[in-house]
Order: structure tokens, then C-alpha cells, then sequence
């Protein structure tokens, strides 16, 4: 995996607005569902992807390492052989003294490469470095996008089934409003008002019976009082009421 295609996935992915991105979906749980999972397998492509070169780096370092101890070992052996010269040119062994010098120059020859191949490694080493520290940095940093959209998502689902709950509530509370004519409850007080106004009226017309019958009763009863006079002022008597003395 090309370690610039990581960089730019990575760099789009930590750049992105995700409130923008919400604000901008049909579906805000979707989309949020989506950018997780996007996250989630980038990071595990970046954890890859660091994986490899932090691997890389290692063998780099290895092998600088690995130069420049020998480059060290061989200073030492040149050096070594050098003062082993000196001896035996002191001694009058100019023959020996002269083999020893060449193994010597031999010896700094060898540290020279080692040195050198210590010195092309050094830039790659520093490039690698540079490469695993911004994937580092870039990783961290959609680790902590992954956690936003986490705590938006849940945000988001708790604020969903809230107002579910909510519409739940107002959608009961509407179904029982006794002032909704609509209503089972409305129906039913209505119902219970036509049937009280219909013993009113009921209670109504049997006072007005009860009524009639007493006022018969009252007409009855003066027919009967004229009756007794008549029949006094034919015995002759008077047609006054006797007054209690």
C-alpha cells in the first residue's frame, strides 16, 4: 500500500467536517453509521500501513547501526596495525613494518566504506522517521474523529428514540383528551350527555303529567264544593259557608 495514498486518505479523513457532513445527509444515523465504518477500516489500513514502514525504519537503523560499528572496528584494527608498524620500523623490521602499514591502509579503506554506507542509510532513516511520525500523528488524529462520531452517533440515537418517546407520549395523551370530540372519551361524554338530557326530559314531561293529574284533582274538588251549595239553597238554606264560631 503506497505510503502517500495513506497520507491522503488520512488527511482527508481528519480534515472532514463531520458536523457538515451530518447537517448535509438525508439520513444523519446512515451517515454516521457510514463515516464509522469508514474510520474503523482506514485506521486498520493506517495501523498497517505504520506497521510496515516503522518495520522498514528498523532495518534502516539496523543496518546504520550495523555500519557504524563496523566502521568503528575497523579504525580500531587500522589503527592497531598501524602502531604494530611503528614498532617493527623502530626495531629496523622495515619489511614487516611495511605489511602492517598496508594492512592498515586496508583497514581505513574498509572503515571509509562502512562510513559511507552509514552515511547514504542516515537521509532514508531520517525520511522514514519523518513518514512514521506525520502516520503516527495522522492516526491519532482519526482515532480521536472515531471517537467524535462514536458520541455523535450516540447522541444522535439517544435524541432519536427521546423524541419517539415523546411523539409516543403526545400521541397517548392526544388519544385520551376529553376535549378532542374525536376521541373514544369524547364520544363517550357526548353519549353520556344525550342520555342525561334525555332523563331530563323524560323527569320533565312526567312533572308535567303529575301536574295535570293535581290540577284535575283541584277542578274536581270545586265542582263538588258548588254542588253542595246548590244543594243547600234548594233546602232552602244559605248558600254561604259556615264561619266556625
Amino acid at each position: 500500500m503506497a505510503k502517500q495514498s495513506i497520507f491522503g486518505r488520512i488527511s482527508t479523513l481528519v480534515k472532514a467536517n463531520i458536523n457538515a457532513l451530518i447537517d448535509q445527509a438525508e439520513d444523519p444515523q446512515k451517515m454516521l453509521d457510514q463515516l464509522v465504518r469508514d474510520f474503523t477500516n482506514n485506521i486498520a489500513d493506517a495501523e498497517s500501513a505504520i506497521a510496515e514502514t516503522i518495520g522498514n525504519l528498523r532495518l534502516l537503523e539496523r543496518d546504520h547501526a550495523e555500519d557504524v560499528k563496523a566502521a568503528t572496528e575497523w579504525g580500531n584494527k587500522a589503527l592497531a596495525a598501524s602502531r604494530k608498524a611503528d614498532e617493527l620500523r623502530t626495531a629496523g623490521n622495515t619489511t614487516d613494518a611495511d605489511k602492517f602499514d598496508n594492512l592498515a591502509k586496508i583497514a581505513l579503506q574498509r572503515q571509509i566504506s562502512e562510513e559511507n554506507e552509514a552515511a547514504a542509510i542516515a537521509p532514508s532513516i531520517a525520511a522514514q522517521t519523518e513518514v512514521v511520525d506525520k502516520l503516527k500523528d495522522g492516526l491519532n488524529g482519526m482515532k480521536q474523529k472515531l471517537e467524535q462520531l462514536k458520541s455523535k452517533r450516540s447522541e444522535l440515537l439517544a435524541r432519536a428514540k427521546t423524541a419517539e418517546a415523546q411523539n409516543k407520549v403526545h400521541d397517548a395523551v392526544k388519544s385520551i383528551d376529553v376535549m378532542d370530540p374525536t376521541s373514544d372519551l369524547g364520544r363517550f361524554e357526548d353519549k353520556v350527555r344525550r342520555q342525561e338530557a334525555l332523563a331530563a326530559g323524560k323527569a320533565e314531561i312526567a312533572a308535567s303529567s303529575l301536574d295535570a293529574q293535581f290540577n284535575e284533582l283541584e277542578d274536581v274538588g270545586e265542582l263538588t264544593e258548588v254542588e253542595a251549595r246548590l244543594a243547600a239553597l234548594k233546602s232552602g238554606g244559605t248558600a254561604a259557608p259556615a264561619i266556625d264560631q
